[in-house]
């Protein structure tokens, strides 16, 4: 005999992403009142190797904030330093450090795990707070313009394996997402405007008004403009945030629209071995489907002009020699078995408004990656 009973129920989630400056100043309350509840809670802090030597009062910063809080909560131990950027996430040591403060501090689910630093960091600690205990809530302080606007504000956390990025993972919405752009006045150029890539991504496909305000202001956003940094984050943030409530947030079917450039651009950051940062790598992978596109027949030649003379007014290469190969193609088997199921790209059919398609072109895909070494090395027009 065949019996089965099927169970359904759904679980409701609630995240708060907030904009703020000098988060640890004991004035200001935002962190401590999201921290305030029946109990007093322990939180414990992971920051960015980079950030805390940017900023070298950070740690007695937040010592001397949960002194000035302590009715509310409390810290489990000292904050632990680890290095960030893709080593966290490469190299599992500073995953496993994590976990092993979760159990010898007895962090428990009705403590905080507070993540400081860039998009890997968070990626990698909200993995590590995902896991122990089967989920510790999570607090993420984004500090780059690429987390701020983009990685930092979803739902996703992991670490890379195999050779391949975010092969370990889960799907797990933090408890708050606290963006304080006072830590981006110490990035450097390259991580200032790495960030703003994500933004040309997500205007592409959803919003031309919102790429078209990109164009224009692209000045002030080299230049280090922080009210132009600070209408971008929001904007991005925002869009992000409408999208992950709107269709597909734990990504259980084939479609990922919000990766438009992604899948080349992972592979570059591991054949350049993370040389070319993730930020800069979505730039070219952006060059990259956009020239396509156009070879495509979907978009026009002064579109995909305008979104090339974009990337390069913001100081972008389009072109690295990894571009070029057949290894490069393996990204899309690899982008393919990420999701499962049938391969599904975007594209573009217009400024503003993307398109999946589930089979690429690998001679056009060759095509589009020589007009871009040919722009790149020779001031050729990429559409010409």
């Amino acid at each position: 005999m065949n019996k089965v009973i099927e169970q359904t129920f759904s679980v409701p989630f609630r995240y708060p992403v907030c904009f703020t400056s000098r988060l640890f100043d004991p004035k200001n309350t935002l962190l401590a009142d999201l921290l305030k509840g029946d109990k007093i809670p322990k939180a414990f802090f992971v920051i960015d190797q980079g950030v805390s030597d940017a900023h070298p009062t950070l740690i007695s910063d937040i010592l001397k904030y949960a002194q000035s809080h302590s009715g509310v909560f409390t810290l489990a131990a000292d904050p632990l330093v680890v290095p960030g950027g893709e080593q966290c996430k490469n190299d599992q040591k500073s995953f496993q450090q994590v976990l092993d403060a979760s159990n010898d501090f007895g962090i428990d689910r009705h403590s905080y795990i507070i993540a400081i630093g860039g998009g890997a960091l968070l990626d990698m600690v909200g993995f590590a707070a995902a896991i122990a205990h089967r989920g510790i809530r999570h607090i993420r302080i984004p500090t780059t313009v690429l987390s701020q606007n983009d990685s930092g504000v979803g739902v996703k956390n992991g670490i890379n394996a195999y050779g391949k990025k975010n092969f370990l993972g889960t799907f797990a919405p933090p408890a708050a997402v606290i963006n304080d752009l006072a830590f981006l006045e110490t990035l450097d150029d390259r991580d200032w405007r790495s960030g703003i890539s994500e933004a040309i991504k997500v205007a592409l496909i959803k919003d031309a008004d919102f790429f078209q305000w990109i164009v224009e202001n692209a000045p002030a956003l080299a230049e280090r403009d922080m009210d132009a940094m600070a209408y971008l984050i929001v904007r991005c943030a925002e869009m992000h945030m409408e999208h992950i409530a709107g269709r597909d947030p734990f990504e259980t079917g084939s479609s990922r629209p919000l990766d438009f450039g992604h899948w080349a651009a992972h592979k570059l950051e591991h054949l350049t071995d993370y040389r070319v940062r993730h930020g800069e790598a979505v730039a070219i992978g952006i060059a990259l489907d956009s020239t396509y596109s156009y070879l495509k027949g979907l978009l026009t030649a002064d579109e995909l002009d305008q979104i090339i003379q974009v990337i390069r007014d913001l100081g972008f290469d389009l072109y690295v020699p990894e571009l070029s190969g057949e290894v490069l193609l393996q990204g899309l088997q690899e982008f393919r078995e990420h999701l499962g199921g049938r391969l599904t790209i975007m594209l573009l059919e217009k400024i503003g408004r993307g398109v999946e398609v589930h089979a690429m072109d690998t001679e056009l895909i060759q095509e589009a990656a020589a007009r871009l070494k040919a722009s790149q090395m020779e001031g050729q027009n990429v559409s010409s």
